[in-house]
């Protein structure tokens, strides 16, 4: 816990640090080299950051991938750049695996399958747990818009049910 504080101050410290040396620099030019520098520092740590969370997600080999592609991004287009590709990822992951989970809810036999061959139950809960807002963003699109526009069968959806029956369907480790 001790090195987690160390970690947090330092990096608090490096941004104090540059950006004082950027509001007390004499010269514009060195004010907007801070600045830089700053900047540089910030989206160092976002990359960072994305790599933290996909690895503690557990996609240990994609994080790599999505960290060194989100480094040329950056350098690239920046941070913005780094921000579409992290939103265009989650999006588009988020949305395969909620279908595949939305399927699987309605007893789609290929989806079942889809999930064992793939996951254990540590790593479905995971990526439930961070995928949960694209499940629902899903169910809402695919059962609400029908149901209003067409006047369609409303059928329930209950993320619960589906954490309960994956725990009993894929192995524990």
């Amino acid at each position: 816990m001790n090195q987690d504080r160390y970690f947090v101050l330092s990096v608090i410290a490096i941004f104090i640090v540059t950006f004082a040396g950027a509001y007390f620099s004499p010269t514009f030019e060195e004010q907007q080299t801070y600045l830089e520098l700053f900047f540089l520092f910030g989206a160092t740590l976002f990359v960072f950051s994305i790599l933290v969370i996909f690895v503690a997600i557990g996609f240990t080999s994609f994080a790599l991938y999505m960290a060194l592609f989100l480094a040329v991004v950056t350098m690239a287009f920046g941070i913005e750049g780094a921000l579409l590709v992290s939103g265009m990822s989650y999006f588009f992951w988020g949305s395969v695996f909620a279908m595949e989970v939305l399927l699987f809810y309605n007893s789609v036999v290929i989806a079942q399958e889809w999930f064992e061959q793939r996951y254990t139950f540590a790593s479905f809960q995971k990526e439930y747990y961070a995928f949960y807002p694209m499940m629902l963003f899903l169910y809402l699109l695919l059962e609400f818009v029908p149901h209003f526009f067409y006047r369609e069968k409303l059928l329930k959806f209950s993320p619960r049910k589906v954490l309960q029956a994956m725990q009993k369907i894929l192995k524990p480790h």
